[in-house]
């Protein structure tokens, strides 16, 4: 039995990770401060006996190290949560993303030199590739990230100096790491309260609300299922030549924000109108957005087994039905 280490636990991702990591018999150990993430989506995995709950900061050293003391595997979910939250909030961006990761990759390492060889996932993000023109990216290109003077790229930076620090103790000290740089990632029990595009536009279709599309709604991306997500980061853990790499999972399945908009109404048959609204409106003046972002899974399909079980239709049904749920609809 494996002790899986998983930090940001009770967010969205981390609470689906936490049960896949459950379901294969493992011990689990999960840390969230709460911040962004509830203990509600915890619910079923409290219910386990192999399941443990510290409701704390990855900033706390002295947590850190006692969490780390006896994992065999480590994934690294905490992090700041959406694009309103990073525009209002970019020093807490900043911190949250690249103080706990010193302190777990230092500990990590101070194990791993005395004989301990603990692997590490890191969760970054499509982000790092900031606003490269390219209309489908892969792991290789150039990070493109806009000035220092608009908040909006604080993010995406942090994320990359995250990925650069876990790479460079890969390369001196063979620390293994496993860097996923997640793309749009949805499904139950995520929230919209942050700025993510889906479960706000399926909320506003079931209340009958007006579906706010940013800008001219032609900004294209790819929307994957969380359990696919899940499932992928859990195989790359297992395999022995993902340590020392960067990999993008997500869907590889374009679609624009607008149609996006138009599906969700669709399915949801909502009489709710779709108004466009503008970037500085939405967020603030400097705000600056990219116009695509679509990986190349190349990289990923090589390394491993696991194809997407869910369609697009199939992710949008399965978030409507889970905020059905919630709002007792």
């Amino acid at each position: 039995m494996k002790h899986c280490l998983v930090t940001g636990g009770a967010g969205f991702i981390g609470s689906h990770l936490v049960e896949k990591l459950l379901g294969q018999g493992n011990r689990v150990s999960a840390i969230d401060d709460e911040s962004t993430g509830s203990i509600d989506n915890l619910a079923e995995a409290l219910k386990c006996p192999r399941f443990h709950y510290t409701k704390g900061s990855v900033a706390d050293g002295d947590l850190v190290r006692q969490a780390l003391a006896d994992a065999d595997e480590v994934y690294h979910l905490a992090a700041a949560v959406g694009v309103e939250l990073i525009a209002r909030c970019p020093i807490r961006t900043i911190e949250t993303n690249i103080y706990p990761t010193e302190l777990i990759l230092a500990e990590l390492s101070r194990r791993h030199e005395a004989g301990d060889r603990v692997k590490l996932f890191l969760a970054s993000s499509s982000e790092v590739y900031g606003k490269n023109p390219k209309s489908c990216w892969d792991e290789e290109d150039d990070l493109v990230l806009g000035s220092t003077a608009r908040a909006r790229w604080s993010y995406g930076a942090s994320k990359a100096i995250d990925e650069f620090l876990a790479l460079a103790y890969w390369r001196q000290k063979r620390l293994p790491v496993v860097v996923a740089r997640f793309f749009n990632v949805v499904g139950p029990r995520q929230s919209g309260a942050y700025g993510m595009v889906l479960p706000r536009f399926v909320e506003a279709a079931l209340t009958g609300e007006k579906l706010l599309v940013h800008d001219d709604g032609q900004q294209v991306r790819c929307f994957a299922h969380v359990a696919d997500v899940v499932d992928t980061a859990v195989e790359l853990m297992a395999t022995p030549g993902a340590a020392g790499r960067v990999f993008n999972v997500g869907s590889d399945q374009p679609i624009s924000i607008l149609d996006l908009a138009k599906k969700v109404v669709g399915q949801t048959d909502s009489r709710s109108p779709i108004e466009f609204i503008r970037y500085a409106e939405a967020y603030s003046d400097d705000f600056e957005d990219c116009r695509h972002r679509v990986p190349r899974l190349d990289r990923l399909q090589a390394t491993v087994k696991h194809r997407p079980r869910f369609t697009l239709d199939e992710t949008i049904a399965a978030v409507i039905d889970a905020k059905r749920r919630e709002l007792g609809r």
